[in-house]
């Protein structure tokens, strides 16, 4: 699990675009001699991933096999709602990985990224411990399944939501590649 620790420690910057080879990723896979590559299928229309792309981990002496790295569109203060012909700036957002083990069922998230105004308690380990062993087989509710934090509503609700989203994706991506 060294690999998980050196993965998120220190990952706190600002970028407009989603860093999908961050250095302290790309240095601890080094490290453990891992290679990675992204995952392809062979019909992509299938799987609409938006702001973000799921990798596979090519060394099986790694607990984890699968990463996904993204990005969640959050509200700005005042609502959600923008014009169309609005750029993109009506949304605040955060970047985050999911790690993956073999059978799919989450090992950590770490919220690297975070450029919400509010909300920002998203980011803590303990709260982020509540999606361990989700495995994308049933639904994922915050409030039920996964606690909700006061102040940062919106971005616990978008958090939880990707992460059901993506993990269930994953799995289809993952029947369609065997």
């Amino acid at each position: 699990m060294d690999i998980v620790l050196v993965l998120f420690s220190g990952l706190s910057y600002a970028q407009e675009e989603i860093d999908y080879a961050p250095k302290m990723l790309m240095r601890a896979l080094k490290a453990e001699n891992i290679n990675y590559s992204e995952l392809q299928v062979a019909d992509s229309s299938d799987f609409g991933v938006q702001n973000g792309k799921f990798f596979s981990l090519n060394n099986t002496n790694s607990e984890i096999n699968f990463v996904y790295i993204g990005r969640v569109n959050s509200c700005r203060a005042g609502g959600c709602s923008i014009d169309a012909e609005q750029e993109s700036g009506g949304f605040e957002f955060f970047d985050y990985f999911i790690l993956f083990n073999r059978n799919l069922s989450i090992q950590q998230i770490k919220v690297f990224n975070y450029q919400a105004t509010k909300g920002h308690e998203i980011t803590a380990r303990s709260w982020l411990k509540q999606f361990i062993g989700y495995k994308g087989e049933s639904e994922l509710l915050l409030g039920k399944h996964i606690d909700g934090i006061s102040g940062a509503t919106v971005s616990a609700h978008s958090l939880t939501a990707d992460v059901e989203y993506k993990t269930g994706l994953l799995r289809k991506i993952h029947r369609k590649l065997e």
